[in-house]
């Protein structure tokens, strides 16, 4: 299936939200590239709108503007949790961002910190910047001050587009509900757990990720 119209259809059928993709065991099924084995599911990684099993991660930069600097995720030589947020979401999001909270704390608490980044990626760079960062960082308890933790942001509106829609396969869309004054999204779920040589080791396709089952085939990824 064109990746385009598998888009179309996924996002019409919820499909990019639904369950997550399930943990292998170390046969990676000949593929050198990656240590869990594919998923098992009813399509192949060639025919998903985003990196799937055994791709590459896209070859994006990526500003961090709470430690200005930018950020090219093909040169991160660690394992790396990403995922795709919007700060003023009050549904999916905070389940998100909890799940990954949860991951990375464990990190820290378990001492392999420096073996793993995370980086949550904003698709709303017009609301989202450095100082919305850091209150949202104290509002879900994340600890965006350790050195793994890496709130991005892409440039723009289009940017945003470009890569968290176009390149990571997380549709997003504007809308403006009759009861808020404000905009929101609807969008899709994503969650990607990229090992150290930038390959994708599992694309979590849930509105809520187990932090359990990612800690997991992340301590595999790590060794």
């Amino acid at each position: 299936m064109d990746r385009r119209n598998f888009l179309r259809t996924a996002t019409a059928v919820g499909l990019a939200g639904s369950v997550a993709g399930c943990t292998g065991m170390l046969d990676s099924g000949g593929n050198s590239n990656v240590t869990l084995s594919e998923p098992d599911r009813e399509f192949a990684s060639e025919d998903v709108p985003y990196p799937a099993w055994g791709q590459k991660v896209p070859d994006v930069t990526l500003p961090a503007p709470m430690e200005d600097r930018s950020v090219e995720l093909r040169s991160v030589d660690k394992p790396m949790v990403l995922t795709f947020f919007y700060s003023h979401c009050n549904t999916v999001c905070p389940v998100l961002i909890s799940t990954m909270r949860n991951v990375h704390t464990h990190s820290l608490n378990e001492g392999y910190a420096g073996d793993v980044e995370f980086f949550p990626t904003t698709f709303d760079p017009q609301r989202d910047d450095a100082q919305r960062f850091e209150a949202y960082a104290e509002e879900m308890n994340v600890d965006a001050d350790s050195k793994n933790w890496h709130f991005l942001r892409p440039e723009s509106k289009d940017r945003a587009k470009s890569v968290v829609q176009e390149q990571f396969g997380v549709m997003f869309e504007r809308t403006h509900p009759d009861d808020m004054d404000m905009y929101m999204f609807t969008h899709s779920a994503l969650t990607f757990l990229v090992n150290a040589d930038g390959y994708v080791e599992r694309a979590y396709r849930s509105k809520s990720p187990k932090a359990k089952q990612i800690i997991s085939d992340l301590e595999t990824v790590r060794t």
